[in-house]
């Protein structure tokens, strides 16, 4: 059996509890720095004037080679520990994108929640007039 598919999260989402220990997700940030010892990137984005930083496990995607300052996008696990601030991503795939227009990739990504969002009331409706019938 296949897990479920990674979900589109923004960076300023991760640290909320929409997201939960384990949860497969995809981000995406700026490569702010990158500690090869320690096998940790960190990823950084913009929501108006508020900086998010996310930390990526990279030691399932290395040898990787770091461009600092490129656009990257991740595929991951997330952990959350216990006393420490904000999550970390186990990278499964880590893939530099520069060049992807970010505003663009926001809306697809808004538009595609409500997509989902408006398919699972459908199904939902179409469920319960199943049942009553």
């Amino acid at each position: 059996m296949l897990p479920p598919p990674a979900v589109f999260h923004l960076p300023w989402e991760l640290n909320t509890d929409l997201v939960k220990d384990g949860a497969s997700v995809r981000t995406h940030g700026r490569l702010t720095s990158y500690q090869p010892e320690k096998s940790i990137a960190t990823l950084s984005a913009k929501q108006s004037s508020a900086q998010f930083h996310v930390s990526v496990q990279t030691s399932f995607v290395e040898p990787f080679q770091p461009i600092i300052g490129a656009q990257y996008l991740v595929l991951g696990e997330i952990e959350k520990a216990e006393g420490v601030i904000g999550v970390t991503l186990h990278a499964r795939a880590l893939s530099c994108i520069d060049g992807v227009d970010f505003t663009l990739l926001q809306r697809a990504i808004m538009d595609q929640r409500c997509f989902f969002k408006e398919r699972e009331t459908e199904l939902n409706v179409q469920a319960s007039h199943c049942e009553s019938t």
